[in-house]
């Protein structure tokens, strides 16, 4: 199950770091094209969703691979959670339905983590 958690953590990371470096290093103009909710948000919203995404894909791997302040990759994984729970919530409202289905599939990986990780996998 170690192995199995640390596959999932490695790829919400790459996941979410994908995402949140095209979300940060990328004009909102050239967002909107692949992102059309980026349109309802700010620049720097969407700024600070890319860096959000860019910590939670460090805080799933940095502390557990160091051995140092490793329950920060549960909580890492919660702050992931919450953001996808929030992400699918938006799309909901906005009836963007197909989205969801990410949303959920990253929630509940975010959440198996944070299970594994705060209960019986811990480091």
């Amino acid at each position: 199950m170690n192995i199995f958690l640390w596959i999932v953590q490695a790829v919400l990371a790459v996941m979410f770091a994908m995402a949140g470096v095209m979300k940060t290093t990328q004009p909102k103009d050239k967002l909107v094209e692949n992102l059309p909710w980026v349109a309802d948000f700010s620049a720097g919203t969407v700024r600070f969703i890319g860096i959000v995404e860019c910590a939670g894909a460090l805080g799933l791997i940095l502390p557990a691979a160091t051995g140092i302040a490793t329950v920060l990759t549960p909580l890492a994984a919660v702050g992931l959670g919450i953001a996808m729970l929030l992400a699918a919530t938006y799309h909901a409202r906005k009836k963007v339905f197909p989205a969801i289905g990410l949303n959920a599939v990253l929630l509940i990986l975010a959440v198996l983590v944070a299970w594994g990780r705060f209960g019986p996998y811990n480091f």
